[in-house]
């Protein structure tokens, strides 16, 4: 794939992970062609990378995506004479949501629950068939996160890990595991978002092709 390409000719010690990405994008685009949608999670840098991919799916990224024409006709009939209009502005989407934004619930589930639970209890709550799960931890032993993942997996729905060379516990509870070559917390960063950014690349290539 083209976009594997860019990648590997920037990031050379990436080739490894051609077949797990592979494995994600064909995981994210049976979500999204099954009307699905992706739950993110992870902690501090990572769940501000979880913030960043969201930004990517939710709207244009590298393409603009204008709304389809039955799309628009269903603006304008709702809103005369200025539906069209708004249809216009706005860009088709891909459903994604971070687990980390809600931080009300999250501190409601750390104080009264366990904070192990925060993701794991959304996960609970958002998933549904169809849908799939993206896990960030640089270690891959992350608590909440591996217990996010648990949930997924009793959920029915497959998991994405990003995490660092070792893949941790998380690994082994994923359908694609994306361990990059790397061990420090912001080595293994560095590289996990130049590995998103291909993977929303590929994503939005694929469902956008015009």
């Amino acid at each position: 794939m083209n976009v594997w390409h860019h990648l590997f000719a920037r990031y050379p010690e990436l080739r490894t992970l051609e077949e797990a990405l592979d494995a994600s994008l064909r995981i994210c685009l049976g979500v999204y062609r099954g009307g699905g949608k992706l739950l993110l999670c992870g902690n501090g840098g990572s769940a501000a990378d979880c913030d960043h991919i969201v930004g990517e799916l939710m709207k244009g990224f590298m393409k603009k995506r204008p709304l389809p024409a039955d799309a628009c006709a269903r603006f304008e009939a709702a809103l005369p004479g200025e539906g069209r209009r708004l249809a216009e502005r706005l860009q088709a989407s891909l459903p994604a949501i971070s687990l980390s934004a809600h931080a009300a619930l999250c501190t409601a589930v750390a104080n009264d629950m366990d904070a192990e639970l925060v993701y794991a209890q959304q996960v609970l709550g958002y998933a549904g068939s169809g849908d799939a799960l993206i896990a960030i931890s640089t270690s891959g032993n992350s608590a909440n996160v591996v217990r996010a993942a648990q949930a997924a997996k009793a959920a029915g729905i497959p998991v994405i890990g990003f995490t660092g060379r070792s893949g941790g516990k998380l690994a082994a509870l994923c359908d694609a595991a994306i361990a990059v070559p790397a061990d420090t917390t912001p080595d293994v960063q560095e590289r996990h978002l130049p590995v998103y950014h291909a993977l929303c690349i590929a994503i939005e290539e694929a469902l956008f092709a015009s």
